[in-house]
């Protein structure tokens, strides 16, 4: 997949991005403070579909997951999903570790609950061999890292681990989640891949536009 000169202009920026979320993250206090984020909205998210080309996925085979680093410290004794784990959480509680001593827990991929965040996993929404097929596979590590400890744009969510594990590496082509979770996925798929400028092949684009008409 060749790189445009707005990819490379982006992919230049990505470690003093990363830094500065670093810095907002903690500026901003404890993930007490934070939420989910909210997805562009449909029409924003068929805007920046349309501007993707559709092409085809590459460099499949020397994906190697340890390329994306995680999981980073956040904030004070957080780290990545320790943060996810108590945002996404209700009447969630934290040890002097961060780790989540009570709350409550649904995800929104199937809507199962839990009581106990050990049972459910942190899912890259867009999933880590899907971003390199798609032009990650250019980044360096510290871009890899930024992107997989993302918790500015909706990238990162807390579902159960018998749906991440059912979604496994797939995109919206050949995996959805529950059908009222479906056009807020689309949206947060297509806003993550056009904010770190990876591509969308025929059969993604084509499932995506379809959800994104439906919203």
């Amino acid at each position: 997949m060749a790189l445009t000169g707005s990819i490379r202009r982006f992919l230049s920026c990505l470690p003093a991005a990363a830094a500065l979320v670093a810095a907002t993250v903690v500026a901003g206090g404890s993930p007490a403070q934070a939420a989910l984020p909210t997805p562009i909205s449909a029409a924003t998210a068929r805007l920046y579909l349309d501007g993707m080309t559709a092409t085809p996925e590459t460099h499949a085979d020397s994906y190697d997951r340890t390329l994306f680093p995680t999981w980073i410290k956040i904030s004070g004794s957080c780290d990545t999903r320790k943060w996810i784990v108590k945002r996404d959480g209700t009447d969630v509680t934290t040890d002097t570790s961060c780790k989540a001593t009570s709350g409550s827990w649904a995800s929104p991929y199937d809507g199962a609950t839990t009581t106990n965040p050990s049972t459910f996993d942190v899912d890259h929404l867009v999933p880590l061999s899907e971003a390199w097929a798609s032009g990650a596979w250019a980044w360096t590590t510290p871009q890899r890292q930024a992107f997989a400890n993302d918790v500015t744009r909706p990238q990162l969510i807390l579902v159960s681990a018998s749906s991440n594990r059912s979604k496994g590496d797939r995109d919206p082509a050949e995996w959805l989640p529950q059908a009222s979770y479906r056009c807020t996925y689309a949206r947060a798929w297509v806003q993550v891949k056009q904010y770190y400028g990876l591509g969308v092949d025929s059969a993604e684009k084509t499932a995506l536009t379809g959800i994104l008409d439906n919203c």
